[in-house]
């Protein structure tokens, strides 16, 4: 039998994604002397003092808070908003649903700058610039319509007789929504937390352009030391590998109900 090349051109595949991760974790652990002076491949004098600069020093630390906060603001909002809503285009018949609902996606397919100076303006006006809950509200308008269209697919599996036992049963809306649906829906749920945290976490331009000093996410701090300083590329690099470890630990807190969720809902 002839030999396949697809194993290799995969193994090919997966070492070139790993070559900047590969990168990243070899900077953060060298010296600056090392990283502008010597090309080396495995540091030669390895240091932690990177890592340590990032948890001893408050403007790097508090990066991570601020981007933290108004990362578990967003995905609190945009479920809260996107339930209900995905009830209604799942269970309600009004005109315009169908194009009403796929025109949805094409605030998911705007590039966050374009919305830049509308934000910044509105957010500047009402007093809310440089506060965490102006850049949580600003990526609802992204995480929203996806977190509509996901928890819509698995409303839409579940045959609407629960909803009628559930009024016999005396439950209300509200109460149908939060002790019935939201359980039964969990994994779908997880995948929607899941799209939102990541989108919010990883976002820098509106994150950046929202802040000032009192809501500054690690991302905004990144660009400015970048933008400043021809240095510090092991700092950089540190505080790039830390900013992995909340989106892995989120991963492992909902892996057990993301396969089910990417099984049932609209993904």
């Amino acid at each position: 039998m002839k030999a396949q090349p697809w194993p290799v051109v995969a193994s090919l595949y997966v070492v070139f994604l790993l070559i900047p991760l590969f990168w990243l974790i070899t900077l953060s652990f060298k010296t600056e002397v090392e990283i502008t002076q010597h090309f080396t491949i495995w540091p030669h004098d390895p240091t932690l003092d990177n890592f340590l600069l990032i948890f001893t020093v408050s403007s790097w630390w508090m990066g991570y808070v601020h981007a933290g906060i108004y990362v578990v603001m967003n995905v609190l909002i945009s479920l809260t908003v996107a339930l209900p809503a995905a009830y209604a285009f799942s269970r309600s018949k009004f005109r315009m649903k169908k194009p009403l609902f796929i025109s949805l996606l094409f605030f998911r397919l705007l590039a966050p700058i374009i919305m830049v100076v509308p934000f910044t303006e509105i957010f500047y006006d009402i007093g809310l610039f440089d506060t965490h809950i102006a850049v949580a509200l600003a990526h609802c308008y992204f995480n929203v319509p996806i977190a509509i269209w996901i928890l819509e697919g698995a409303i839409s599996a579940i045959p609407p007789e629960m909803d009628q036992s559930a009024a016999v049963d005396g439950h209300s809306l509200l109460s149908f929504l939060c002790r019935v649906l939201v359980p039964t829906i969990a994994p779908t749920i997880a995948v929607a937390a899941f799209f939102c945290f990541m989108f919010s976490w990883v976002e820098y331009v509106l994150s950046g352009a929202l802040t000032a000093v009192n809501a500054k996410p690690i991302s905004g701090i990144m660009m400015r030391v970048a933008s400043v300083s021809e240095g510090d590329y092991g700092v950089l690099a540190a505080v790039s590998l830390v900013g992995f470890v909340p989106g892995i630990v989120f991963f492992l807190l909902v892996r057990r109900h993301l396969l089910q969720g990417f099984a049932i809902g609209r993904v």
